[in-house]
């Protein structure tokens, strides 16, 4: 498994006590294997998936990536976990906006260190590849929605991590543009190899998936695929 949770508490105050976000989750996630996790707002999910990522930490549980607790890293190495395995695609992208396609894309390898002429490579390889060859130099506020956001996944993928997490990928999407990521999501965990979990309110997304998990009141539990997308 490249990915594995486990018993994962994640509490927030309120009031004079506190809410229980999550309650006992736990997940595993095999290499090339794309989960999707439904439920309504509020459920927890995004908490999920920033806890599954290293962005918050449990209060209790353990999260792993390729073997490497989570819990057993101090904040200067979660980073650079996060930076080289981890791949994040979120709902409003999260660009830099004085940048362009390719900057954007650059940046987790420069921040990694990784020499400019190869991440300048790197970053035009999977802008290609995505189909945006055309918009390497485009600063991201000209780009379109659908364009933002592959620049969001080639950012996410320029590393080749070992897991992507997509926090509702294409819920600011139309039709057309969101059955295009769609695709590239499904194309990521089947070719590319990488596991992929997916926070969405998309029944057309959960459908591809390997396995849908429905979150609801901070518990974890399969979900019937009838269920996901009727």
């Amino acid at each position: 498994m490249i990915l594995e949770a486990h018993d994962l508490v994640k509490r927030y105050p309120l009031g004079d006590g506190s809410v229980d976000a999550l309650r006992g989750v736990s997940l595993s996630v095999a290499k090339g294997e794309f989960v999707a996790i439904m439920g309504s707002s509020g459920s927890g999910k995004s908490t999920m998936l920033h806890l599954l990522g290293g962005l918050d930490r449990p209060d209790s549980g353990d999260v792993t990536i390729e073997g490497v607790a989570l819990s057993s890293l101090d904040d200067p190495s979660l980073a650079r976990l996060r930076n080289r395995r981890i791949g994040f695609v979120f709902q409003f992208h999260h660009l830099l906006r004085d940048f362009t396609a390719r900057e954007n894309v650059m940046m987790p390898l420069l921040i990694d260190g990784v020499a400019e002429h190869t991440a300048r490579e790197r970053a035009d390889a999977i802008l290609a590849q995505l189909g945006i060859a055309a918009r390497t130099e485009s600063r991201v506020t000209l780009m379109s929605g659908g364009e933002q956001q592959r620049v969001a996944l080639a950012r996410a993928m320029v590393t080749t991590p070992a897991v992507l997490l997509a926090d509702e990928p294409t819920g600011n999407l139309d039709p057309p543009t969101a059955a295009r990521m769609h695709e590239l999501l499904t194309t990521i965990a089947r070719v590319e190899r990488t596991a992929v979990v997916a926070v969405t309110h998309s029944r057309a997304l959960a459908a591809l998936a390997d396995r849908v998990l429905a979150l609801e009141d901070g518990v974890l539990r399969p979900a019937d695929r009838v269920e996901a997308i009727a």
